[in-house]
């Protein structure tokens, strides 16, 4: 009994030295990295929710605009915070690799549904049950979230899109389909074996304006591999209005882990840092 009287009073005493050890708590505070703002979409029919960051000198210079790049599954607890993280150090003076941009998180509500065409697939059709929506998204994008974001914030017309995955299908459907939307295209992963391959045989619309186009594939399996070398030599090969078409084959990353390195090397590359392109 007398031992852990013993032990008892050690432990009160060691907590009370601990405590007092402490450092007082001054104030506590949300940390914010950017703006929450739901919009009412006409054209889809409901809510949609964008993620903002702006650059931190946004505030500072009121003459100055900025580039936009607008990212796909951009909601917090998916892309927004980490291609956010990887546009603010590019920016840093010292780093200097892409200019300060405005970023656009697109939050989801039903991706299978916004980044597919319709598929003759009955596979497709029955995994995807949702599925065949991307016109009106992509008529979403053109019609209210891009005007709204040039209304609401000082942009210059620089446009750059970044979509991985499904995302990656319907970022090449706009490439190939309304190339002038965006200027600037990062494309990772794309899931080009929707409805048999299809998009690979869309013709491509003329083009006006030069771009920089960067795709990337993990090591991902034959299909995924080879239908995103497919569309680099689709494109390349056009050699559109002088556009710089860039392909990177990530063999140490998988379908899981590609964008982040994929979307550091595209603003290395298309910081003109790195040279030439990958064949």
């Amino acid at each position: 009994m007398k031992i852990y009287l013993i032990f008892f009073i050690a432990l009160l005493t060691f907590s009370f030295s601990n405590s007092q050890s402490l450092v007082e708590e001054v104030s506590v505070n949300d940390l914010n990295i950017g703006k929450r703002i739901e919009i009412k979409s006409n054209i889809l029919k409901e809510n949609r929710v964008l993620n903002i960051y702006l650059p931190q000198s946004y505030e500072t210079d009121s003459s100055k605009a900025y580039p936009v790049i607008y990212l796909l599954d951009g909601s917090k607890n998916e892309d927004f915070i980490h291609i956010t993280g990887i546009v603010q150090f590019g920016s840093f003076s010292w780093i200097n690799m892409i200019p300060e941009s405005i970023v656009v998180g697109i939050a989801n509500t039903d991706r299978k549904k916004d980044f597919t065409y319709p598929s003759n697939n009955k596979l497709d059709q029955d995994e995807f049950p949702t599925s065949g929506e991307s016109e009106k998204f992509i008529k979403f994008l053109k019609q209210e979230a891009l005007p709204f974001i040039n209304e609401k914030y000082r942009t210059t017309q620089t446009k750059t899109l970044i979509g991985q995955s499904l995302g990656g299908l319907v970022g090449t459907e706009i490439l190939l389909k309304t190339p002038h939307i965006f200027d600037n295209y990062i494309i990772v992963s794309p899931s080009l074996w929707w409805d048999d391959e299809s998009l690979l045989e869309e013709e491509i619309a003329d083009f006006d304006s030069s771009k920089q186009i960067y795709i990337a594939v993990g090591k991902e399996g034959e299909v995924m591999e080879r239908t995103a070398k497919k569309l680099y030599k689709k494109l390349d090969d056009l050699k559109m209005l002088e556009s710089k078409v860039y392909f990177d084959f990530l063999e140490d990353k998988s379908h899981g882990d590609a964008l982040h390195q994929a979307v550091y090397n595209a603003f290395e590359l298309f910081s003109n840092k790195t040279g030439n392109n990958n064949g």
